[in-house]
C-alpha cells in the first residue's frame, strides 16, 4: 500500500489516459483522475520515478511499455462479475436464442459462443452450464471462448476456482452439480464445464485479431462498451458484427446501446429481454 500519492496533474493524467485509449480502446474519463493516481502511484516507487511525466515516457517510448501497459490495464479495470449475471438475459439466451439457433444448426450439429470481456470466467462457465443442462446439445460440437484484456483475470479464470459471491444469483442445483468444494471452503468448477472454454487474451479494437476468433453464433460483450471512447466503441462494433454468423445474436448490457454507433445490426424484442441480431441476409 502507497502511503505517499505522487501529484498528477491534469495534463500528464490525460497523456497518460488517452494513450491508454489508444493503446486498447478503454477511455478514463476526467472525474477518474483520482482513480488512475492512486492506483498507479506505486507503480512511479517500482521503477524509482519522481513524477508521472517521467512514467509517461516509459509508457510512450520504452522498450518495454508493451508489458508496462499490460501491467496498468490489470491494475486500472474493474472486473465485477458473477454466475447467472443478468437473469433475464440468461433467460432469453436459454428459452429463446438456442432453440433458434438449435433448429437454424441441426444439420451441422455445432454451435460457437463468445464471451467478449470475460472477465474471471463466470460468465462463459455460464453459458457451458446452459449448453450441459440442455440434452439436444449431447454429441454437439461446442465452442465456447471467453476473451479479456487482463491476463490477471484470464489466469483466475483458467483454474475455475470461485469464492461465495461469484455465486450470489446462482441456483442450489448449479453448485451442487457442477462444482466441487475444496479444502478452503471455495468451489473449483468441473472438468465437464471447463473442457468446453477455452479462454485467450484478446484487445478488441484489435480488427485482426477478432477475425481469428472465427465466425460465432452468439457474443455476449456485456457492460463492456461502456468504458471505449466514442470511436473506439464504432471499431469495436464493426469487429463484433464481422465474426458474427449471419442471425446470429448480440447481447450488450442493460445500460448500453448501438445508438449513435451503427445500424448494421437491428434491434430484436425477445420475451424476457431485448438483443441485437446480425440480418440473415444482407440490407
Amino acid at each position: 500500500m502507497v502511503n505517499n500519492l505522487i501529484p498528477l496533474s491534469t495534463e500528464e493524467f490525460r497523456l497518460i489516459r488517452d494513450l491508454i485509449a489508444e493503446y486498447c480502446g478503454i477511455f478514463f474519463d476526467d472525474r477518474l483522475k483520482f482513480i488512475v493516481q492512486l492506483r498507479l502511484t506505486n507503480r512511479l516507487y517500482i521503477h524509482r520515478m519522481k513524477d508521472f511525466r517521467e512514467y509517461y515516457r516509459l509508457l510512450k517510448y520504452d522498450r518495454n511499455r508493451e508489458e508496462e501497459l499490460q501491467t496498468i490495464i490489470d491494475i486500472l479495470t474493474v472486473n465485477e462479475t458473477y454466475f447467472f449475471r443478468g437473469g433475464t438475459q440468461i433467460d432469453a439466451f436459454r428459452n429463446e436464442v438456442l432453440p433458434e439457433l438449435k433448429e437454424r444448426n441441426r444439420e451441422e450439429r455445432r454451435i460457437s459462443i463468445w464471451s467478449a470481456g470475460c472477465s474471471t470466467g463466470e460468465e462463459p462457465y455460464t453459458i457451458a452450464m446452459c449448453l450441459l443442462e440442455d440434452d439436444d446439445f449431447v454429441s454437439w460440437d461446442i465452442n465456447i471462448i471467453g476473451s479479456d484484456i487482463s491476463q490477471r483475470v484470464l489466469s483466475a479464470a483458467r483454474k475455475g476456482v470461485y469464492k461465495d459471491n461469484s455465486f450470489r444469483c446462482t441456483d442450489k442445483y448449479f453448485i451442487d452439480t457442477y462444482f466441487e468444494r475444496n479444502e478452503n471452503g471455495e468451489y473449483r468448477i468441473k472438468d465437464k464445464v471447463k473442457q468446453l472454454v477455452n479462454f485467450s487474451f484478446l484487445n478488441l479494437v484489435d480488427s485482426y485479431k477478432v477475425r481469428l476468433i472465427g465466425s460465432v453464433d452468439i457474443i455476449f460483450c456485456r457492460n463492456v462498451l461502456m468504458y471505449f471512447r466514442p470511436d473506439s466503441r464504432k471499431i469495436v462494433a464493426e469487429n463484433l458484427f464481422d465474426v458474427l454468423r449471419p442471425g446470429g445474436f448480440l447481447f450488450l448490457g442493460h445500460s448500453e446501446s448501438l445508438m449513435n454507433i451503427t445500424t448494421k445490426f437491428r434491434l430484436r424484442h425477445l420475451k424476457t429481454d431485448i438483443v441485437y441480431q446480425k440480418p440473415l441476409s444482407p440490407a
